[in-house]
């Protein structure tokens, strides 16, 4: 986009070398993100969700304003339009990704909705395996309610309870002993959603030697770090584009590779996703390609959104941005891992591993008080919410993690599960007499160590007092 580039030009001129990180993303503090020192709001909320840049929205209404968009599915001048911009991010979200012709983008309303159409299309059957690592999403763990069904086998590989890497003797063995069955797929996250940790993609190439397709949930990586599908093939990736770039929300993305395309069995139709339905003779032909999945009418006004946030993306640098987001994560960890009641006891315990090679932006903690006592979760977000900080709490949607973290047996988790048609977290909290859940911290692209020098001196105001156990009396 010409109003881009020269947004950059600009950007990188007011800068005193392109060279300086900090004096470059002070400024695009200042000029894509002010509004958040205007409210005094410290955002710690990247991988919940990105902050969008003054320039995606103005450029994507100067878009709308310029244009009169129709309803793609029709050969009329307004529909014509807007295929034509759909179509430019589509082969443009495929460049992004370095997917050239080997994939097929589909586009969905988030990652959850990509993965649902890999459960409910995928042929599972009775000799099939899904083998999942027990660091994954729900949306990732759902789909093996669609495998069961299908009389396959599902096998959970447990990371590290140490610094909550992949396991890899375990995985090994998991793989090698459930390989062999027609149609098995093995589901990983590039980059924890909980934890940051970075998972080896190597384990794409050894699972499908083997004869697994894979699944690789991308969302919590491809923020900060570059995902190339000319190095790494994955069969199927899911996206949410509003975690890069913020905005807009609402749309993700399901590449699929081109070689086990025909291997999705839509079990269903809708608008848009056919090209002949009687109802006479209840028959139908389906579409093809990425026609066949994006049902209805598409979010064909914010589409085009999505190519201004790539454009965006690159115009700064996705080693740019790594480089930042990793500089960033270690300057708090190291803040954090400082503070001390007066007694030595560490106010705080970082889950996941020592170093930073395997991390990513986000990291998730316990807060203690002098005594070794943890503080409820609500109690922290509480407090944080008073000071306009915002940080996110619970267990993200992904009890695996949590399950690790606050040494919950399968024989507890199995107890509390049989003995009840129902339940909630809180009810389970009683139920165990354990705490569950935690504090996440994330950062992202308009973060500075300000941001990180507040929610420090936050969490020191936490020296000496008491643990409130909010979480245990609710």
């Amino acid at each position: 986009m010409p109003a881009l580039n020269q947004f950059f030009k600009k950007l990188f001129a007011s800068s005193s070398a392109t060279q300086d990180s900090d004096a470059f993303f002070e400024n695009l503090r200042n000029q894509e993100y002010s509004i958040l020192d205007e409210q005094g709001q410290t955002y710690l909320d990247f991988t919940g969700g990105n902050l969008y840049a003054r320039s995606q929205v103005m450029e994507h209404q100067k878009l709308l304003l310029g244009n009169v968009l129709g309803n793609p599915h029709s050969t009329n001048p307004t529909s014509k339009k807007a295929t034509e911009l759909v179509e430019a991010t589509r082969a443009r979200v495929l460049d992004f990704f370095r997917a050239g012709s080997d994939y097929t983008c589909i586009f969905t309303q988030n990652a959850s909705g990509a993965m649902k159409i890999v459960g409910e299309s995928y042929p599972f059957g009775n000799t099939s395996s899904m083998v999942l690592l027990s660091d994954n999403h729900n949306s990732v763990n759902g789909i093996r309610e669609f495998c069961r069904k299908k009389g396959g086998r599902i096998e959970y590989v447990p990371v590290n309870f140490e610094d909550l890497q992949i396991n890899e003797n375990q995985l090994d063995k998991q793989l090698r002993e459930n390989a062999g069955g027609e149609n098995s797929l093995f589901a990983m996250p590039g980059q924890s959603n909980v934890s940051g940790v970075k998972h080896s993609l190597s384990w794409i190439e050894k699972a499908q030697k083997l004869g697994y397709d894979v699944l690789l949930d991308a969302a919590a990586l491809v923020p900060s770090t570059r995902l190339d599908l000319s190095v790494w093939k994955p069969d199927f990736v899911s996206v949410s584009f509003y975690k890069i770039f913020g905005y807009p929300t609402g749309i993700g993305c399901l590449l699929v590779r081109n070689s086990v395309f025909h291997k999705l069995q839509k079990p269903w139709f809708a608008g848009g996703t056919v090209t002949l339905v009687s109802v006479v003779s209840q028959d139908r032909f389906l579409a093809g390609g990425h026609e066949r999945y994006e049902d209805g009418t598409i979010n064909y006004n914010n589409i085009p959104a999505i190519k201004i946030g790539l454009d965006y993306i690159d115009g700064i640098g996705m080693e740019r941005i790594n480089a930042r987001v990793s500089h960033l994560i270690q300057y708090l960890t190291r803040g954090l891992k400082e503070l001390r009641h007066s007694n030595g006891q560490p106010l705080v315990k970082i889950f996941g591993p020592e170093g930073f090679e395997n991390r990513g932006g986000n990291i998730i903690l316990n807060f203690f008080d002098p005594d070794g006592e943890k503080h409820g979760f609500e109690e922290i977000e509480e407090m944080a919410n008073r000071e306009n900080i915002s940080i996110r709490s619970g267990c993200f949607c992904n009890p695996g993690i949590d399950e690790i973290n606050n040494c919950l047996t399968t024989e507890e988790i199995s107890r509390y599960f049989t003995s009840r048609d129902q339940g909630n977290y809180y009810d389970m909290i009683r139920f165990l007499g354990k705490m569950r859940g935690a504090t996440r911290i994330s950062v992202g692209i308009a973060s500075t160590e300000r941001d990180l020098d507040r929610f420090i001196r936050f969490t020191a105001s936490l020296k000496e007092k008491k643990a409130g156990r909010l979480s245990m009396a609710a």
